[in-house]
């Protein structure tokens, strides 16, 4: 009994423990996220809570409402009026299953690919992967319409890329 007393309290203790470290390397704000965006092209534009950037060709556009604790990566594609019923079919299936954690979206008459994130608990790597995946999803449509992880199988882009290859 004393030796799963004894246990029990070391696992709390690591379980604290690791959740106080959780907490102290999250707490994202516009300072960090500033330092963050700056390694990736430090001729950014804006300011805090609204940056404008470029990577190669692409136009990345950065917003977060830390009172509202909410961070959105955005990257403009192509006109509304480029988009057809098949086109905006296929986006929406792409959000259901090549999409991942970035998302097709209409704003503005412009179709969007964009990542969006709770500022506070956001860490590094998850900003960087939202904007590897807002990247690869704005330069995939049109063909795979994926952010360039997995498919997941139980949708339908695994069988329409399938289907590309089988015509080529």
């Amino acid at each position: 009994m004393r030796k799963e007393i004894f246990v029990f309290i070391l696992l709390a203790v690591v379980f604290t423990f690791i959740a106080n470290a959780q907490e102290l390397a999250s707490n994202m704000n516009n300072n960090k996220l500033s330092k963050l965006i700056k390694k990736i092209n430090p001729k950014i534009k804006g300011r805090h809570g609204e940056w404008y950037f470029r990577i190669k060709n692409r136009e990345f556009i950065i917003l977060t409402d830390e009172r509202a604790d909410r961070m959105r990566i955005m990257s403009p594609i192509v006109d509304t009026s480029a988009l057809d019923k098949e086109r905006l079919y296929r986006l929406l299936q792409a959000n259901f299953d090549s999409a991942h954690d970035s998302r097709y979206a209409i704003a503005k008459g412009k179709l969007w690919s964009a990542y969006v994130h709770p500022l506070s608990t956001l860490s590094a790597k998850q900003f960087y992967s939202g904007l590897n995946q807002v990247n690869a999803l704005a330069n995939s449509f049109g063909k795979s319409y994926s952010s360039g992880l997995f498919i997941f199988r139980h949708g339908d882009s695994a069988r329409k890329l399938r289907n590309q290859k089988t015509k080529k």
